[in-house]
């Protein structure tokens, strides 16, 4: 079996635990410490927020550090430090310390989530890329379903401090080794090329994977058209993840309506993706990424206009295929554009304008709220928003004319 393979599963399973640990269970913890601590949730979520930040802004020398010595030591240190931190979490005993904590998760999340798995997996694949990408976030989809729950459990049955020592042991044993003893740099150091073709070169021979230096590719202007048309997208996004729920109560619906179907648009994320798979190695970058942009003003409409349940599950099912399309869109969309040689550097560039949309996107929904004192103004500018991202997009189709002629 093609190594590349081995390191998918692998990945998939880092990440299903990195991101319910180091992600999704910090919903889970708000009570309990609001309930020991005092501390308002205002208060609390901020250091995730802070976290976020930080993320993002470490996505770029994250990224440079991938292309130059690959993801081995970068994910495996970062694996350990998020344990430690996990640890020190369940310690804090003040707001600043829980700040500080936060602060450094958020540098352990750029070094082991999504982004270094996604360049791992475009150094190793090439006409499977789509697949594989899929393959990792078909597994990683679960991580919210598993881990909130779980740490629920573990929360009532052992106290959340020692609930959260109890996810640090699982964080530790689930992903420092597998990323230490398995994870490789690229194909071409096992004599191969993506996708598992044999290579022809001889023993020593320098080997350099084709592909845009990043000065070049931030120069070009299909990827300023990415930057505007994701950074839309994302706002939006976010900001609907986050106030979808209290918009749903508004209109009438009682909170456990409302909490269902925000629950139903993470399912409705992973079987997106396993419609997608079959037909991996067939989908288009690029009409990928434009068809998964055009889903969601189509959603937000959806549910603006069509007043009643059933027009409330298909905003479900489009507005979370439209979430679970874009994690794949992205990065296939940049390995096709730019290729593999510095893939991580361009795509830690991205993540960090990206970024920036993520921790703007909750303020500005509830401050838009507080002026308008409503949601349907605020929904209506969110799905204007993501129509331009639709529109910001078309003119970033283009390869540049410097990979056309290598491909």
């Amino acid at each position: 079996m093609y190594y590349g393979w081995v390191l998918v599963i692998t990945l998939g399973v880092t990440e299903t635990i990195s991101w319910g640990v180091l992600y999704y269970a910090f919903a889970v913890y708000l009570a309990p410490m609001q309930a020991e601590l005092g501390w308002s949730r205002g208060d609390m979520t901020g250091a995730f927020s802070v976290a976020l930040l930080l993320a993002g802004l470490t996505a770029i020398p994250a990224g440079r550090w991938l292309d130059r010595h690959g993801p081995r030591l970068l994910m495996t240190v970062g694996s350990i430090v998020a344990t430690l931190l996990v640890l020190a979490w369940s310690r804090v005993g003040s707001l600043d310390q829980l700040y500080v904590v936060w602060a450094l998760i958020g540098l352990t999340m750029a070094a082991t989530l999504y982004d270094p798995a996604f360049a791992t997996a475009t150094r190793w694949f090439e006409r499977q890329r789509v697949r594989a990408l899929t393959a990792i976030t078909l597994m990683a989809g679960f991580a919210s379903t598993i881990f909130i729950p779980l740490a629920g459990w573990l929360v009532q049955l052992q106290g959340w401090r020692q609930s959260l020592v109890t996810l640090a042991i699982i964080l530790a044993i689930g992903t420092i080794v597998p990323h230490a003893l398995l994870l490789r740099r690229r194909p071409e150091d096992l004599g191969m090329h993506p996708d598992g073709e044999p290579m022809l070169q001889r023993r020593g021979d320098p080997v350099r994977p084709p592909g845009m230096p990043v000065g070049q590719a931030m120069r070009h202007a299909s990827f300023r058209w990415l930057v505007v048309a994701f950074w839309l997208a994302t706002l939006s996004t976010i900001a609907v993840g986050v106030h979808i729920l209290p918009y749903l109560e508004d209109r009438g619906y009682d909170a456990t309506f409302a909490a269902s179907v925000t629950g139903l648009i993470g399912a409705m994320q992973v079987f997106a993706r396993l419609l997608l798979a079959p037909f991996g190695n067939r989908a288009n970058p690029r009409l990928l990424a434009a068809s998964m942009l055009a889903l969601q003003p189509i959603a937000l409409v959806v549910l603006l206009l069509v007043r009643s349940t059933p027009g409330i599950f298909l905003f479900v099912v489009l507005f979370g295929a439209q979430r679970g399309l874009s994690t794949l869109a992205r990065p296939a969309l940049l390995a096709e554009l730019y290729g593999r040689a510095e893939y991580g550097s361009i795509a830690g560039v991205l993540q960090f304008f990206i970024s920036l949309a993520q921790a703007a996107a909750p303020v500005g929904a509830g401050v838009a709220y507080d002026l308008s004192g409503s949601y349907e103004p605020v929904f209506w500018a969110l799905a204007l928003i993501s129509a331009l991202a639709v529109v910001a997009i078309l003119p970033a189709r283009k390869k540049p004319r410097e990979l056309q002629s290598r491909t």
